[in-house]
């Protein structure tokens, strides 16, 4: 009767000449707590087709069963090294151990990876990182020449599960762009993956009174300021409240932005000379709201927890309103009428882009605050 060998001891069903060659080791490569162990299968499978491969350590001790290379170790202790071997199995046993690895030591990987031009990219995730957590921006809707545009939404994920070497797709949403007497352009849809893992809308455009914010898709976070006739530009959402809705009034200050939201840009009319844009929020955490623009003065609406403030009209040669701030923010509505100018000239404002930020290891550093910053 056949025997089957294990840990020095033959077991039922183990025939030597039927196992599979050893399988041939690869570079093992450290993260936090784990290594992941690279291998290339052996070409003889012995008599029977492989069910399984197991990397160790430690006699045994630290291992991990699956399909394929590389295998993913975990449960190991940071600053201590470690080699490690792997073991083909089929219905007739385990092979022989593979050579050993490279020596590796567990460490904690940290770092960022930021996008803020609009357009989409491929981030691959570097070796060792296995955790992520990330935040997206929609962009800002523009202004209309007699209304204001959405601002983006803000949503955030912790600890998303990544494999290193992998490739994870980001879409970072434009902002709206004016272009006279038609309706708001809206801003373009951020994410991370998909929208289905993390997404976030831009400021809606359109023709009617309010232009609402940008919504959250997928993930934590909050809607973008909602646009309205005759006003400043909208602010981004934040991460614990909504941006700054525009007020819908003319001649009036802007509303202050909510749990690290943009602020609204204030509303021209009257004896005020412009329509400032809303404010956008900052993609490296939670800090301080943004204030809502002060109209004595035109003054735009300011960018939350770092974000940009909106910009200020444009009052003279093409004229338009003030743009959103990045990130995020919403457009203007264009200036008020000047005797003898061109009407068509009389553009709303540019909404801010939006952005994607991704930062690891996701197990300690998360959205809105936990070791957010650039380290």
């Amino acid at each position: 009767m056949s025997m089957s060998r294990q840990a020095g001891i033959v077991l039922p069903g183990y025939n030597a000449l039927k196992v599979a060659n050893a399988p041939t080791i690869g570079t093992a490569t450290a993260g936090d707590t784990q290594v992941s162990v690279a291998f290339t299968a052996p070409t003889c499978v012995g008599g029977g087709a492989i069910s399984s491969y197991t990397a160790f350590a430690n006699c045994g001790v630290y291992r991990t069963t699956g399909a394929s290379s590389p295998l993913v170790v975990t449960g190991l202790t940071n600053g201590t090294a470690y080699t490690f071997k792997v073991i083909a199995t089929n219905v007739y046993g385990p092979s022989y151990p593979s050579g050993a690895s490279n020596s590796v030591t567990p460490v904690v990987v940290t770092g960022q990876q930021a996008y803020t031009a609009a357009g989409s990219y491929t981030w691959v995730a570097p070796a060792g990182v296995t955790s992520v957590s990330a935040v997206v921006v929609g962009g800002g809707a523009s202004g209309k020449f007699n209304g204001s545009g959405g601002a983006g939404g803000l949503a955030y994920i912790n600890n998303y599960s990544v494999t290193p070497g992998a490739s994870y797709s980001v879409s970072v949403g434009g902002g709206g762009i004016s272009s006279g007497l038609t309706c708001r352009a809206a801003g373009g849809a951020s994410s991370f993956v998909s929208s289905g893992v993390l997404g976030v809308s831009g400021g809606q455009g359109g023709c009617g009174a309010t232009s609402a914010g940008g919504a959250v898709i997928t993930g934590t976070g909050f809607r973008g300021g909602n646009g309205a006739l005759s006003t400043g530009g909208a602010g981004a959402g934040g991460y614990a409240g909504i941006g700054g809705d525009s007020t819908g009034t003319t001649c009036t200050n802007g509303n202050a932005g909510a749990g690290g939201g943009g602020g609204s840009g204030a509303s021209g009319g009257g004896s005020c000379c412009a329509f400032g844009g809303g404010g956008g929020v900052g993609i490296l955490g939670q800090g301080s709201n943004g204030a809502g623009g002060i109209r004595n003065g035109c003054y735009v609406g300011k960018g939350g927890s770092g974000g940009a403030n909106g910009a200020t009209a444009i009052t003279s040669g093409c004229r338009r309103g003030g743009d959103g701030g990045a990130y995020g923010g919403g457009g203007a509505k264009g200036p008020r009428t000047v005797s003898g100018c061109c009407v068509t000239n009389y553009k709303g404002g540019y909404g801010g882009v939006g952005a994607v930020r991704i930062i690891w290891p996701g197990t300690t550093r998360s959205f809105p605050s936990t070791n957010t910053g650039d380290l």
